[in-house]
């Protein structure tokens, strides 16, 4: 999820958890007021992606590590801890930490719970484990998902003695993300029926949401080398004339396309021409790219040329690449000619994270 969408649901889920703010306060009593509890699942569910400051490495650096120990369900106490102990003292020891570590695992686990519905990937056994965990069912950015926290926080706000309105905003929710469950299953009967028609047994079948609506899916088929792609719109059944002088964003939803037209892409992971697969094996397989292999799931080849750096030969991952955009996270290796080594480079994409 994107990190406005994070803060605020560590917001929504701390008010729910909140005990109803007492008319009554005494000056000597130590509960933690309603609005610090709030404040403080806020700045939590923010927390995990302060591992942003590893691009100040490098950008690989940062796609590998990037929802890895900030993520963990086994660190999660410890940066509770952490957090707790800081804003007892931002409160300059008014408020002792245990009364803020609640409302810090909250955050910190509602952040994990985001991200993990999403298709990256975390690392939620870090520091024992740093296998990742997806069930992806939402797009990074979800403007339905946003839109319910966001509601759920306005009513609570108008009326700040119940915790109805909060508690409703993440039944809410919980009930969006069964929606997506459906959706999600849906496109994986598809994938399977796609790799059965074209006897496939034994296929790699990944469904990854998309941009713009819930109802957008990538459907990906790994066989062998090489990759069966699909962009789907579950929810559209009949066919529409693409515009290509139509606005971009109309552009990218249009290339989604009804089931029914089956509109199958085929990716061969290292090319289709036979002439330059052992050259884009090599490159692939050299250990200067040993980063990036380790980042890509779905990587394949986009392109050969010669460049002021000699030989390039470009990949990029499938998870990345989106209609009427440029792929994101496009890395290579060059050579000045047949005897020199190869070095790694980055393409730089439209988004400032390329």
């Amino acid at each position: 999820m994107d990190p406005i969408t994070h803060a605020l649901s560590g917001a929504l889920l701390a008010r729910a958890a909140a005990a109803p703010p007492s008319s009554q306060r005494h000056p000597e009593q130590t509960d933690l007021p309603l609005r610090l509890q709030v404040t403080a699942g806020f700045i939590a569910a923010a927390f995990p992606d302060v591992d942003l400051v590893l691009r100040l490495i490098d950008t690989l650096t940062y796609l590998n590590w990037h929802q890895g120990p900030t993520h963990s369900l086994i660190l999660l106490p410890l940066w509770a801890w952490l957090l707790a102990w800081l804003f007892s003292g931002f409160s300059r020891g008014r408020y002792a930490w245990k009364l803020f570590y609640r409302s810090a695992c909250l955050g910190l686990a509602i952040h994990i719970a985001g991200d993990l519905i999403t298709s990256y990937g975390l690392m939620l056994f870090a520091p024992f484990s740093i296998e990742r965990f997806s069930l992806p069912l939402a797009f990074v950015i979800d403007p339905w998902f946003s839109l319910i926290i966001i509601a759920g926080l306005v009513v609570s706000w108008r009326y700040p003695q119940r915790r109805i309105p909060s508690i409703a905003a993440l039944a809410g929710l919980c009930g969006y993300g069964i929606f997506l469950w459906t959706l999600h299953q849906q496109a994986v009967k598809i994938a399977i029926r796609h790799a059965n028609a074209y006897a496939m047994p034994h296929a790699q079948i990944n469904v990854l949401p998309q941009p713009l609506s819930p109802f957008h899916w990538k459907i990906i088929i790994r066989h062998d080398e090489n990759y069966q792609l699909a962009l789907v719109n579950l929810g559209q059944t009949t066919n529409q004339q693409q515009d290509p002088t139509a606005l971009l964003l109309s552009r990218v939803a249009a290339a989604y396309r009804p089931v029914a037209e089956n509109d199958w892409q085929i990716h061969p992971q290292f090319g289709d021409d036979p002439t330059t697969m052992a050259l884009v094996r090599e490159a692939w397989l050299h250990p200067v790219l040993e980063p990036f292999r380790a980042f890509a799931a779905f990587p394949v080849l986009e392109r050969i040329e010669i460049s002021e750096q000699g030989l390039c030969v470009w990949f990029y991952d499938l998870r990345f690449k989106f209609p009427e955009l440029p792929p994101s996270f496009r890395y290579g290796v060059c050579r000045q000619d047949s005897y020199s080594d190869w070095e790694i480079f980055r393409q730089r994409g439209l988004f400032y994270i390329d």
